[in-house]
């Protein structure tokens, strides 16, 4: 029986090809995605420019984006959604992504430089290049730490998670979360009692 015909014929007929491609993607047919790439990737960028509002990191998530379709085209329904509407939906959610993850980025300096500052009881204003060096000690000795102890301590303390949100973030036993903290917060807790005698 031949379909209906509609004004919006064109269009769904776009929306019918790239429902193929992505039933090719979804079979592992790499030419698949490049033509699915090819078809929509503009939009996508687009759309990504606009909530990013940074041409390179737009790029970046672009990539993103046509990787996550690759692993998940085999949970596409098309009865959800058209092909465009589920790319943007992936497109989105990877764009709020990097942006949260740029702002955990700032705003982990913010506390270090606090930390500093309260280690010095008694520095006023005109104190600011001794707060910005101090700063500085704290951020060398974090980067000192063993990157498995490290990893928790700013998970913890600059990005606000538990230690059971830790441990099913990385997929660790939440024994290894809690020891790894503790050791790491007694190595910089020394190593920070160093440098501040050496500034005296």
């Amino acid at each position: 029986m031949a379909a209906p015909q509609n004004p919006s014929g064109p269009r769904a007929a776009g929306d019918i090809r790239q429902v193929e491609l992505i039933g090719g993607v979804a079979a592992g047919d790499q030419q698949a995605l490049a033509d699915l790439y090819d078809a929509t990737s503009r939009a996508v960028y687009g759309l990504l420019l606009r909530i990013l509002a940074d041409a390179g990191t737009a790029e970046e998530v672009l990539l993103d984006v046509y990787t996550q379709a690759w692993r998940q085209a085999a949970s596409y329904s098309a009865v959800r959604g058209s092909p465009m509407a589920w790319l943007t939906t992936i497109a989105r959610s990877r764009a709020i992504d990097r942006l949260r993850r740029g702002r955990q980025e700032r705003e982990r300096c913010e506390p270090l430089d606090r930390a500093a500052q309260a280690a010095a009881p008694g520095a006023s204003a005109e104190d600011d290049v001794t707060a910005r060096e101090r700063g500085a000690v704290v951020r060398a000795a974090l980067a000192a730490l063993p990157p498995e102890q490290r990893d928790v301590i700013e998970l913890a303390y600059f990005g606000g998670l538990s230690h059971t949100e830790i441990a099913a973030e990385r997929g660790l036993p939440l024994g290894t979360v809690k020891t790894r903290t503790r050791l790491g917060l007694t190595r910089l807790r020394e190593t920070l009692k160093t440098a501040y005698e050496g500034m005296r």
